[in-house]
């Protein structure tokens, strides 16, 4: 992510910096703020400190070695940005600067760095005047400038066009700095000073002024350039006296290709690859420490340094600046790391106590840097690396004889003669790894781990000042309220019948989130005629493609709740006393806790109450004066009371006071505090009768608060209790559950943005205000994005009184109860919605006759939503321009209608009959159907009658479930749409409940009849960028002839996302709306996650031709569109292809029940019982009468509006304008003019898809290679046999040929070994993906991630090279996420496995020697035998299939997430016998010294075997053997075993 400044005024600096030249600024809906980035990173050292100029040579040819991970935009030849960090080349630089006249001084006598200049000479001189003063005054000696040597003609445009002069500047140290570090911090100081006085000044040519590096120890060298361009562009890096003893490498993508080249990496100490997604929050959290900031070390020079963070800088560049600091400020490199990644150390079953205690500590002083990270990192002696928390980047190492210690995103990026190697690891999460050239050695993680919690005694620090809540006196008991008044409470703070039934009774019961279905068609909140909380006016973000959202369900080891109350440390210089604080383990508090924090009163812990109501006889004025005084009390309690515990509270609501809404006081507050620099010194707890729903708690959070009390939702549970509402429940366990709910449900919502610590989320902020004003936005909710105005402080306070006078009548009502909502459901007085049961009958009654008028009439209620608005299209209207054309010339119907596309609905979540209908409909009419993500029935993909009409889906969605995703799936389609997030959840997976998985879903999806399945989030191999790249190359190798399309859903900064999907070569972009979806879904995510379309269509449509990508793919959008004029207003704001969804299934017969995910449509759509699906009376016939009304009232609309072709209208926003005359009270204040904005380019860009997009499948191994050699047994099946050499950047190898054996072939492939290649090398990413039968590779070397992904019946072999050194079973030889969602096939593995092994395998049988953590996650079939050790949560999510673990430890079994497995002993003389069967094959092909050794002492080993087996899958077995004892055949078996595993109450998985 990329920080831009915004239009919010900054109170710390006066001017804010001036923007890198070439960075286009915020305007439309793209905000630069957004970008976001990934990357290679690699690092070279000589470990016993010997400089060469081969280290650094070695560096730059691992980097070109990685450059399929960088990217480059509309010009080949410009790149996102390379760069180089070397120790100071002494001996080169001497040299070098006598040509400049300038005599240097002995090493680290000077500090030198590189500076990015303006190109104009006089301009130039006087930055460099300022400069020079700058460092006189500072009391160092400027000792000269030597301008280094350039070399541009290979640079693109683009970075010809903002390219900086490049110069290095040299810095004398006095005699009486005499201390290294000092002199460090001076130059620091420099650096910081330089860019506040120049970069922000109104110097011409100020905005180039950038220092790469500024220090006595490491010289940074890059720019906006290549992977090949970096030493061909400085002529110095390839000058044989530029020597060093080690090297970082970092290699850019970045979403956008806008020029920059301050933002190519290393930054001063490291290179990043990943996305710091708490980073609004960080910024927040360290602006407001630093107004705290204290150290002896630095004295006075603190105040020079500030901001400490440069608002212009990506996150990687702020993660920098905050690193520098607690580095220069005293801490080692590796503690400072501790500090902003933590290891996850709440829940962690074996961590030593010392460790725990230091990052408990810790956590008092500053909150994690939470996010997807590998970080390399290096002060110029010690270099290393960490990764984050989660494991997802890839980082491997090799270590040599001669003590080089290589290590990159990939494995053989050097080559390496394998009889030199003596190691090959990986990093681990959480783990940090480091070469100190000074030692001569690298410390692994314990050692530096032990070595930094044992500096202090943090443990004794924590005993004596952190307080547990547990350990607080009880408060005395309040007796609750009457009904009566709990009512008008109730009323006053917008409690409806729904927020009863709908959402606090499963919470309160069963203490989990409300599921709902069918996507949400209710109006957004600034159209809704009813008031709403101000909590709908917010929508929850959610990480897609740059950074992963995180699996809290399966991976809970890794999430963290607790939070603390008090004031915060000095960060820079702390003391025992740092962590004096209050420790909660849910942020929701229930009344006891609460009163218990209320009637505090230890030392250096001291509460204070503040009131947040407002009088109603102020009316209108009265909130914002209300807030104005919150903020002076709350200063002077802070300031003059010393109060560090600070209690909102909205209690005493009456006749005369109305509540400020809770979330309004909270936001204001935090920022009002935060700008006044007293944030850090208190906690902000909330005592609010508002609060009920997760989305309310995750806001509250969000913006800055650490703890809530909802104390009107424990009243209302027991009042539903006293009602007998709640059977079995007491007050009790009805709050208990309640807070359990609404606490998993944050974190819920935060692991959606890649979030895992409660701490790092707290005022991250990562929401967007719908229908806000700016000026409300930048004055209480600091920094959020608002794109289309809306209401102000005005209506929030006129929404506030209207509950408030219906809580409160002038006069007495007789029938006083709760409003319906209707927010949920259709409901008479309730909340409009677009389909209403007036609308869904006008569209069957015109389907079902084809009856143009009745078509007329149903789109007339839909487009005509002048009393009720519903959607942002509803206010705008069409615009006159060209005179209207004959309908005659209008493109056909036939034509337009190739363009529609059914939505993502899979087989599983609708039934047989209507995803059938659905495919046939489509097929006829020249569209296309999409499979969803539950497979198909191979039998459709060759299914015809008499009519020629097809069943085959044309799009095939591949998502992070990867049911049914076989080489025959793919072959089988003419777009395979990769599922990044879906509208009714985005950052969430799929999920269909155990009851709906009969056994012919469950055969089609390759999992157990009767469990039900949660889809991971899309983490596994489409969490950044560059992977998304490799899965959209994957999918092209497996069906060449296929359009990729990947599935986004709006959101701010979705454009930037699609712009990055577009560099990584997708043929399609799909933004889908917010509203949509059928499958089941929490409420939460229904209502409150993603955005309309309108806004996430626009925002990419103008990023796209701001970056001159439009031109290379095609834009499809979808959710809810149901009328000729949707589409028309779709294709104006940029679309060319368009999805319906919800819309045909109406057609079929769906009367938006909206109970799809309790199996019960009555109208035989949603549902697989085969009773109700008998009652389906959909005909394909309906669906194509429904698109062509749609293409008839399309080009009605084109003639009127004088366009002929679709391709005319595209992206012509100057044809649509907002309603002028809008009465309704909050609309009015809407604004679209950033949706309707133009960029401003030239006509040679284009404004819709024109060119293919370039895959580089003809460079590929297999059509080079493999396909001629594999002919003659794919046309004649013969033999055949081959050897070859393979290098990492030979990727998907055999994919392509496999897939051309499938079109000839089929399923069945063809018979074992008859194609046998041999590889010899280190294969690049996904190594024998979607692989089929009869085909065998095997490689003598090593391979990266997605090691067999996919696998289709073919068979994978590894082994190291025969002159190999090190002991296979020790070490690293594939990588992460091997075997993800293989299905068939076999696979022998002499070594080990990285993370996440094996996710989602339905059916391939595969041996190892040992895996990292997540293991078998989510497996539904197959066997995995482990002869080693295996990592943490192995088996999470497990549903079918077999772990066999050799555990010598006997640790094993804690490491195993026992929620849907049991951990067993291999006894059954069968399952021994195939067990040894598979070592016995493992040792026939790899010959492992392992297997040898263990089938030498087979019977001693055998009680070593731990067995995990899946508790549901056990019960199916059991099952069906006692169906087949009563004589049933196989199919009835399977049938009868899921109707008992249905009935039975005690059900474990899945649900």
């Amino acid at each position: 992510m990329n920080s831009s400044s915004s239009n919010v005024s900054d109170n710390s600096s006066s001017a804010l910096p001036r923007r890198s030249p070439g960075l286009p600024p915020k305007q439309g809906l793209y905000d630069p703020f957004f970008e976001h980035e990934a990357c290679g990173v690699g690092f070279v050292v000589n470990m016993h400190g010997q400089k060469s100029h081969k280290i650094v040579s070695d560096g730059l040819q691992i980097l070109r070695n990685l450059d399929h991970r960088g990217a480059s935009g509309a010009e080949v030849n410009t790149g996102d940005g390379a760069g180089i960090l070397i120790q100071m080349p002494h001996k080169f630089l001497a040299e070098a600067c006598k040509t400049a006249r300038i005599t240097l001084p002995e090493p680290s006598q000077y500090g030198c760095g590189l500076v990015f200049l303006p190109r104009n000479a006089s301009v130039r001189r006087k930055i460099e005047e300022r400069f020079e003063a700058l460092v006189q005054s500072e009391g160092l000696h400027f000792l000269g400038w030597r301008t280094v040597k350039t070399v541009n003609s290979m640079l693109g445009d683009t970075a010809k066009s903002s390219e900086p002069f490049m110069r290095q500047a040299f810095i004398g140290r006095p005699a009486e700095i005499t201390d290294d570090m000092a002199f460090e911090r001076k130059l620091y100081v420099i650096r910081k000073r330089a860019y506040t006085d120049i970069r922000s000044s109104t110097l011409a040519g100020a905005e180039y002024w950038y220092v790469a590096s500024l220090s006595f120890k490491t010289l940074v060298y890059k720019g906006m350039l290549t992977t090949e361009q970096v030493d061909q562009y400085f002529p110095d890096l390839k000058n044989p006296s530029m020597e060093s003893a080690l090297a970082l490498v970092h290699s850019r993508f970045s979403t956008n290709t806008f020029p920059s080249w301050e933002r190519a990496h290393p930054y001063r100490y490291l290179a990043h690859n990943g996305e710091i997604n708490t980073l609004r929050g960080n910024m927040n959290w360290m602006h407001a420490r630093q107004a705290l900031f204290s150290s002896e070390i630095f004295g006075d020079d603190i105040k020079k340094i500030v901001p400490i963070i440069n608002p212009n800088g990506s996150d990687s560049a702020m993660f920098d600046n905050t690193l520098e600091l607690l580095v220069l400020a005293g801490r080692p490199m590796a503690h400072a790391m501790m500090m902003m990644i933590p290891e996850p150390w709440s829940n962690h079953e074996s961590m030593d106590d010392d460790r725990r205690a230091f990052y408990q500590y810790h956590s008092c002083l500053m909150e994690p840097w939470d996010g997807p990270a590998s970080i390399g990192f290096t002060d110029g002696k010690q270099i290393g690396a960490i990764l984050d928390r989660n494991g997802l980047r890839p980082s491997r190492y090799y270590v040599t004889k001669d003590g080089l210690v290589i290590m990159a995103s990939e494995a053989g990026v050097l080559d390496i003669p394998a009889d030199q190697i003596v190691q090959k690891g990986r990093l681990q999460p959480g783990r940090m790894f480091l070469v100190d050239t000074e030692q001569g050695r690298i410390i692994e993680d314990e050692e530096i781990k032990r070595e930094i919690s044992k500096a202090q005694p943090y443990r004794q620090w924590l005993n004596e000042h952190l307080v547990h809540l547990s350990d607080l006196p009880e408060a005395p008991k309040i007796e609750g309220p009457d009904h009566e008044t709990l009512l008008q409470r109730q009323i006053a703070f917008g409690y409806t019948f729904e927020d009863e039934r709908v959402i606090i009774t499963p919470m309160a019961k069963d203490g989990v989130e409300a599921i709902g279905s069918m996507g949400n068609d209710a109006a957004l909140a600034v159209l809704s005629n009813k008031p709403r909380l101000l909590y709908d006016y917010f929508k929850q973000l959610f990480a897609q493609v740059t950074n992963p959202p995180i699996d809290s369900i399966r991976e809970e080891i890794v999430t963290s709740a607790e939070s603390r109350l008090g004031s915060e440390g000095n960060l820079l210089d702390p003391d025992p006393a740092a962590c004096r604080r209050v420790e909660l383990k849910w942020p929701v508090l229930t009344n006891e806790e609460f009163g218990k924090i209320r009637r505090t009163n230890l030392p250096g812990l001291k509460t204070g109450v503040l009131p947040i109501l407002f009088r109603v006889s102020r009316g209108e004025k009265g909130l914002a004066q209300s807030m104005e005084e919150l903020s002076v009390m709350a200063r002077r309690m802070i300031e003059e009371e010393e109060i560090n515990v600070l209690i909102l509270s909205d209690r005493g609501v009456n006749r005369d006071y109305a509540p400020i809404p809770a979330l309004l006081a909270v936001a204001g507050l935090h920022h009002y505090l935060i700008r006044e620099g007293l944030r850090t010194k208190v906690s902000l707890v909330l005592e609010t009768g508002e609060a009920r729903e997760v989305h309310h708690f995750a806001l509250l959070i969000g913006y800055g608060v650490t703890a809530v009390n909802p104390y009107v939702a424990f009243e209302t549970i027991d009042d539903m209790i006293r009602e007998g509402l709640l059977p079995g429940l007491d007050h009790k366990k009805g709050c208990a559950n309640f807070v359990k709910a609404a606490s998993k449900g944050v974190i819920k919502v935060m692991s959606k943005m890649g979030i895992s610590a409660i701490q790092s989320y707290r005022g991250a902020q990562v929401f967007e205000a719908l229908g806000l004003r700016q000026d409300v936005v930048d004055h209480y909710f600091t920094w959020t994005p608002s794109r289309v105005g809306g209401i102000g402080l005005d209506v929030i306070a006129q929404e506030v009184l209207i509950r408030h006078r219906a809580a409160y009548p002038d006069r007495t009502v007789d029938s006083h109860v709760l409003p319906v909502g209707g927010l949920y459901q259709w409901r008479a007085s309730g909340e409009s919605h677009l389909f209403t049961p007036e609308s869904v009958h006008a569209l069957q009654k015109a389907v079902r006759t084809n009856n143009k008028t009745a078509y007329q009439n149903y789109a007339k209620l839909i487009n005509e939503q002048s009393k009720s608005l519903c959607t942002l299209r509803s206010l705008l209207e069409f615009k006159g321009g060209n005179a209207p054309v004959p309908i005659e010339e209008v493109e056909s119907a036939e034509k337009i209608m190739k363009r529609f596309k059914t939505g993502a609905m899979s087989y599983g979540s609708i039934s047989l009959e209507a995803h059938e209908t659905l495919a046939i409909a489509m097929n006829r009419i020249g569209g296309k159907s999409n499979t969803g993500e539950g497979g198909e029935d191979p039998a459709r993909f060759t299914w015809t009658n008499a009519q020629g009409d097809s069943k085959n889906s044309a799009i095939k969605q591949v998502a992070s479930g990867r049911f049914g995703v076989t080489s025959e799936y793919l072959v089988n389609a003419k777009e395979l749409q990769i599922k990044m997030a879906q509208g009714a959840k985005p950052g969430e997976g799929g999920q269909l409940p155990g009851t709906k998985v009969y056994p012919w879903v469950a055969k089609t999806r390759g999992t157990t009849a009767g469990v039900g399945l949660i889809s991971p989030p899309p983490h596994h191999d489409i969490y950044s960028i560059e992977d998304l790249a490799e899965l959209i190359h994957d999918l092209k190798n497996g069906n060449k002839d296929a359009r990729i399309s990947v599935k986004l859903v709006s959101e701010v900064g979705v454009g930037t996302v699609a712009a990055g999907v577009a560099k990584a070569h997708a043929d399609v972009v799909l933004i889908s709306g917010y509203d949509g979806g059928t499958g089941a879904s929490p409420q939460t995510s229904l209502q409150h996650a993603g955005l309309p379309w309108e806004l996430g269509l626009a925002e990419t449509h103008q990023t796209l031709v701001l970056n001159n990508l439009r031109s290379r793919i095609a834009v499809e959008t979808d959710g809810q569109l149901k009328t000729g004029r949707d589409v028309i207003i779709a294709a104006l704001l940029g679309a060319e292809e368009f999805g319906f969804a919800t819309a045909p299934l109406v057609a079929t017969g769906c009367i938006m029940m909206r109970v799809c995910h309790l199996n019960t449509c009555p109208a035989g759509v949603a549902t697989q019982d085969p009773q109700l699906r008998a009652k389906f009376a959909g005909k394909p016939e309906h669906v194509v009468n429904f698109m062509k009304f749609i293409a008839e009232d399309i080009r009605e609309l084109m003639a009127s509006l004088g366009f002929r072709t679709i391709e005319e209208m595209i992206g012509r926003t100057d044809r649509l304008e907002a309603k002028k005359a809008v009465e309704h009270w909050k609309a009015k204040g809407l604004d679209f003019s950033n949706i309707l904005y133009q960029p401003d380019v030239g006509p040679e860009i284009g404004r819709f898809c024109q060119m293919k997009q370039d895959h580089g499948i003809d460079r590929s191994l297999d059509i080079t290679t493999l396909l001629g050699l594999a002919k003659p047994a794919i046309e004649k099946g013969e033999k055949v046999v081959a050897e070859l050499p393979i290098r990492n950047v030979n990727r998907v190898v055999g994919t392509i040929t496999s897939g051309e054996i499938t079109k000839k072939h089929g399923a069945k492939g063809l018979p074992e070994d008859t194609i046998k290649f041999k590889f010899k090398g280190s294969a690049g990413q996904s190594f024998g993906a979607f692989v089929t039968r009869g085909m065998t590779l095997s490689i003598e070397g090593d391979a990266n991630d997605y090691f067999g992904k996919g696998l289709s019946g073919g068979k994978l072999i590894v082994y190291p090279p025969a002159d190999a050194q090190f002991k296979a079973e020790d070490n690293m030889i594939v990588g992460n996420v091997a075997f993800y969602g293989a299905s068939a096939g076999e696979a022998y593995i002499r070594g080990m496995g990285g993370e996440r092994f094996a996710v989602r395998n339905s059916g391939v049988t595969v041996v190892v020697e040992g895996i990292g953590d997540n293991g078998c996650e989510y497996m539904t079939g197959g066997n995995v035998v482990v002869l080693g050790r295996a990592g943490r949560n192995f088996g999470a999510g497990m549903s079918g299939g077999i772990g066999y673990v050799l555990d010598e430890a006997g640790d094993f079994a804690k490491r195993v997430n026992v929620q849907m497995v049991a951990v067993e002993k291999l006894e059954d003389a069968k399952e021994i016998a195939a067990v040894r069967a598979m070592i016995q094959k493992h040792l026939d092909y790899t010959k492992s010294e392992r297997a040898k050794q263990v089938l030498a002492n087979w019977e001693k080993y055998v009680p070593k075997f731990v067995k995990v087996m899946p508790k549901d899958y056990k019960r199916m077995l059991a099952c069906i053997d006692r169906a087949q004892a009563q004589g049933l055949t196989g199919d009835e078996a399977i049938m009868a075993a899921f109707e008992e595993n249905a009935r039975d109450t005690s059900r474990v998985g899945g649900n």
